[in-house]
């Protein structure tokens, strides 16, 4: 869904990755010319997600200042309000990120004006049973081995009918954003940013189907882990909670999306895909 920016941006939040110097100090940068601009601002590590969620109320923009792993911890921060996000790229690929440190200001200047459109990202919706606890990821939910190097089985249902059961390292269930990460990097397919269609592929099944399968936005699955070792859940590879035998983890999309703010045509993706991976894998 494309919608376009109508209304200036008055108040702004600056997350930056906190390992990363240069990030930190070009996120302090911004932060000083924004406010030059009239733009009141607060600016946190994306590591500090308690207080950087306490500052969220009244803003219009967050700029992440990192790699892909950053936004993704903006990403959680923010969700399930409808603030749009807008990288700037400090990592290796940044596939989320829209604007490169060298042209930032420049760009900033047409945000801050209206400039731009926006697009809504699929969430993952993760329910472990046995504890009660509710995630939400923009990548990936992945159910898979623990520390040790076993495989583990998952017996997977889709809509209230059994599909299979994987003996596999790992079962990871995707986004379209996700598309092209962990599933890519498993042989599996890259969705267009907006598809709400969900991806489940097993990672080095033995035994049993390789190939990825696109589910549709409604499905809802059930995931069942059967093991005699430990096993564990992970939510876009930053937050994770440990498995025990029998436990069920219940999968589908969450209702709100993630909202990134962009200034390049809505088919600049493609280029983009070819551009980051040249060298890598195309």
């Amino acid at each position: 869904m494309l919608v376009i920016v109508c209304c200036s941006v008055k108040r702004a939040g600056i997350l930056y990755h906190p390992k990363v110097e240069k990030s930190e100090r070009f996120a302090r940068d911004i932060e000083g010319f924004l406010q030059g601009k009239g733009i009141r601002c607060w600016i946190h590590s994306s590591w500090d997600e308690g207080e950087a969620r306490s500052s969220l109320a009244g803003s219009d923009l967050v700029i992440s200042v990192g790699g892909d792993g950053t936004i993704l911890r903006a990403a959680r921060i923010i969700f399930p309000l409808e603030i749009p996000i807008v990288g700037v790229n400090f990592g290796n690929l940044g596939f989320m990120t829209e604007l490169e440190a060298e042209d930032a200001r420049d760009r900033l200047v047409e945000i801050i004006g209206g400039a731009g459109w926006i697009e809504q990202r699929a969430v993952l919706q993760a329910v472990v049973r046995s504890s009660g606890n509710t995630y939400h990821a923009l990548n990936d939910v992945v159910i898979g081995r623990g520390r040790h190097l076993r495989l583990v089985n998952v017996e997977v249902t889709i809509n209230n009918q059994v599909f299979t059961t994987y003996r596999a390292d790992a079962v990871i269930m995707s986004t379209a954003t996700g598309s092209t990460g962990y599933s890519m990097a498993a042989s599996g397919p890259i969705l267009y940013p907006e598809s709400r269609d969900i991806l489940m592929k097993a990672v080095c099944p033995h035994l049993n189907m390789a190939k990825a399968v696109v589910l549709a936005p409604s499905t809802k699955l059930k995931l069942r882990v059967f093991t005699n070792h430990d096993a564990m859940i992970s939510m876009d590879g930053q937050v994770e909670e440990q498995l025990k035998s029998g436990d069920v983890v219940e999968v589908c999309l969450a209702e709100p999306t993630v909202r990134f703010l962009r200034l390049r045509s809505r088919d600049s993706f493609y280029q983009t895909l070819v551009s980051k991976l040249k060298g890598k894998m195309l």
